[in-house]
């Protein structure tokens, strides 16, 4: 569904108090359910059957708004969980998370920003639904124990572990490594120039040792079958030609999920989008979306909040 099937900061006219609220929270609403999911479509499901919910709330029974909401979008997105679950398991092909055009501001809350980034959505879709749930709700969005045994329908002893397996799970998976914003846009500057040139040394000085690029075609456009690992086959693919050289092909550089990437078109048209994860001054992660159907919100800014 689309955003206009739930109220947004542009509606017109008086505005009920569950309107005010829910709007005032949308942001926050859509982030912990893009987290869960990893998809925008159904973040935005996960929105309209909350704000269905929430509209037919009595106000005056409610003490705690934000944590109210929270709740509801919570079991939407564990529900919309396995529909996704058997989705994936028939989707042809690698399975990225739908990218998002962010602003330049996020990356500076470097948490939403790591939280929201390709490399860590990839890391939670390693967890048990709940544990990731319970992780997004803990860890990102700071949430009480009660609050998120409310949330999920576990006691807040269950919650403790899980959140304790969870953050362990993700902490020995998670990428590593700070870099500075200039290293970060320096490190870019030359992947964009090197992909553009094919130049295979220009490549091999931007890229880590242990790279790893990944693509998703959907089974619609192009794309790697596997993981390919490392700077000498990374390097190789890109001055091979992972776009098509023989045509009008333009590469800008974006934000991507609160962090480095490139924008291209082919022809005019959107064609892909790629995240670039860099550590240390070189890109350690390359994820390429090539999906049509994951496409639409490269277009326009989508705003991600804590």
């Amino acid at each position: 569904m689309s955003e206009r099937s739930t109220p947004t900061t542009g509606t017109a006219g008086p505005v009920d108090p569950a309107t005010q609220v829910f709007v005032a929270h949308r942001n926050l609403l859509f982030t912990v359910a893009y987290e869960m999911l990893g998809s925008a479509a159904d973040a935005e499901d996960v929105l309209q059957e909350t704000w269905l919910r929430w509209s037919g709330v009595d106000l005056g029974t409610v003490r705690e708004p934000r944590a109210y909401l929270v709740r509801i979008a919570t079991r939407q997105a564990l529900d919309r969980m396995r529909v996704l679950g058997r989705r994936k398991e028939s989707y042809v092909g690698p399975w990225l998370p739908e990218p998002l055009l962010t602003a330049p501001d996020v990356a500076e809350d470097v948490e939403l920003a790591e939280s929201v980034s390709m490399a860590m959505l990839l890391v939670l879709e390693t967890l048990a639904p709940v544990e990731r749930a319970v992780f997004v709700l803990r860890e990102v969005f700071a949430l009480g124990y009660d609050e998120i045994a409310d949330a999920v329908g576990k006691s807040p002893t269950a919650v403790r572990q899980l959140a304790y397996r969870a953050r362990a799970h993700v902490a020995a998976r998670r990428p590593r490594g700070d870099v500075s914003p200039a290293q970060t846009r320096a490190a870019l500057q030359a992947f964009q120039r090197a992909v553009e040139t094919g130049e295979l040394q220009q490549l091999l000085d931007v890229l880590a040792p242990d790279v790893v690029a990944l693509s998703d075609g959907g089974g619609v456009r192009h794309a790697l079958l596997r993981p390919v690992v490392g700077a000498d086959r990374v390097a190789r693919l890109l001055a091979g030609g992972w776009w098509k050289r023989d045509a009008d092909r333009t590469v800008e550089p974006v934000h991507i999920n609160g962090g480095p990437g490139l924008l291209v078109r082919v022809d005019g048209e959107i064609d892909g989008v790629v995240a670039v994860r860099v550590e240390n001054g070189r890109v350690t992660g390359a994820y390429h979306v090539r999906n049509p159907e994951k496409l639409s919100r490269v277009a326009r800014e989508t705003t991600v909040s804590r």
